[in-house]
């Protein structure tokens, strides 16, 4: 369908780590560099509410001493490393294409360093789909000398904002995916401008705040809640669509949290 044919556009935005990938992209970065305490300094760095939740590798990269010397070949590298969720290209397509009528824009808003998350889903997201936290690099040892961005608490709020308004698309029509703490800020003003948000973890903050929780470890599964409680499906409809494009909704626990299984 050609993108000018449709009726309404939806933005939506994801978090990265944990979201779409298994792991931290942090923990990768610290294997790499052979930090065995990565866990340990991040406790610390909240416990003392120093910076920004999900800001916490940014940090340790600038300041700590067993994270000096991180270089972008670092960053890339622990990219590859990252264990991505299953169907994250299925779920572009799809939303690329369309669901009867309704375009979707889709988006990754990650605290990450952004060449982190451009080198893990490479060939699947653009590029310039991407925004995450970025640095400056010494222009002689090509080692990061200064935080230019950070993607992180308010930092996701603006960019959502951002995005939003470059598309102009209006608050009711975006919607947001998240994991963990450094998504709070942004749920609720996302949900205060009568967008829909999506957990995908039983995290006390974001299961209170989230307008539903989803439990799958198929990226796409988080189309089900957006077909069934944005756009008002019926469940065999849902069904359809998803059929349609070589889906198959094997199993949801219908519930306050959703708990979604889909072959591809």
């Amino acid at each position: 369908m050609d993108r000018t044919s449709f009726q309404k556009r939806y933005m939506m935005a994801s978090d990265f780590d944990q979201t779409l990938s298994f792991n931290d992209s942090g923990h990768e970065l610290a294997q790499l560099l052979g930090v065995n305490d990565f866990e340990h300094k991040v406790r610390g760095l909240a416990r003392c509410n120093l910076i920004q939740q999900g800001g916490e590798l940014a940090y340790l990269i600038r300041h700590d001493p067993d994270f000096r010397g991180v270089r972008r070949e670092h960053l890339v590298e622990a990219g590859r490393r990252v264990r991505l969720k299953s169907s994250i290209a299925a779920l572009l397509r799809l939303l690329e294409q369309g669901i009867e009528g309704v375009g979707f824009s889709f988006f990754v808003i990650s605290a990450a360093p952004r060449e982190i998350v451009v080198s893990a889903l490479e060939g699947i997201v653009a590029a310039a789909n991407i925004v995450g936290t970025e640095f400056d690099y010494d222009g002689r040892t090509g080692e990061v000398c200064a935080i230019k961005r950070v993607t992180a608490g308010y930092g996701k709020v603006t960019a959502v904002d951002d995005l939003a308004s470059s598309l102009g698309i209006g608050s009711d029509r975006i919607i947001y995916v998240g994991d963990g703490s450094s998504d709070v800020h942004v749920m609720l003003h996302v949900n205060h401008g009568d967008g829909f948000t999506i957990s995908v973890s039983e995290n006390p903050q974001l299961v209170r705040i989230a307008r539903c929780t989803v439990l799958s470890e198929s990226a796409i599964s988080i189309v089900v809640p957006v077909l069934d409680q944005v756009l008002g499906m019926p469940s065999g409809r849902i069904r359809n669509v998803l059929e349609s494009n070589g889906l198959r909704l094997r199993d949801w626990e219908r519930a306050r949290t959703d708990r979604v299984t889909i072959d591809v």
